[in-house]
């Protein structure tokens, strides 16, 4: 496990109800997220290339260890949150990742969010079934 003195790059990533707080060290590649591995804590091959894609859009795969505690919302947001995460810490390793992660879209914080359940629907849309009698 890592502590304290060693140097690392913060990004605080964010997506639906999830929020992860991303630390990159200067490594090989190894991700830890709550303190499991990533292949113990997502079982879909998708999550981790989400995580991964900004390191792919900078060329820097396999050059930094990722600690991650990230927590509300499901696996998905949560994947999102840690790439956001990462995406923001990139920038502080190396100003010049800006214009790579800008034009992939990894620098905006996604806006979409569950939309409320309103009076009188089942769902947020969803009408109780119509009937004529």
């Amino acid at each position: 496990m890592y502590t304290s003195a060693k140097p690392y790059f913060y990004g605080t990533g964010r997506r639906k109800k999830s929020v992860a707080r991303v630390r990159l060290y200067p490594g090989t590649g190894v991700i830890t997220i709550n303190g499991r591995d990533i292949d113990e804590y997502f079982g879909l091959e998708t999550l981790k290339l989400i995580i991964n894609q900004p390191f792919g859009v900078t060329g820097t795969e396999g050059k930094f260890d990722i600690v991650a505690n990230v927590n509300g919302g499901g696996f998905s947001g949560q994947a999102g949150a840690i790439r956001h995460g990462v995406s923001r810490a990139l920038l502080l390793a190396d100003e010049n990742y800006r214009p790579a992660l800008k034009s992939a879209g990894f620098l905006t914080r996604d806006p979409r969010m569950k939309e409320r359940k309103k009076y009188g629907l089942k769902g947020a849309r969803r009408a109780p079934q119509f009937s004529k009698r």
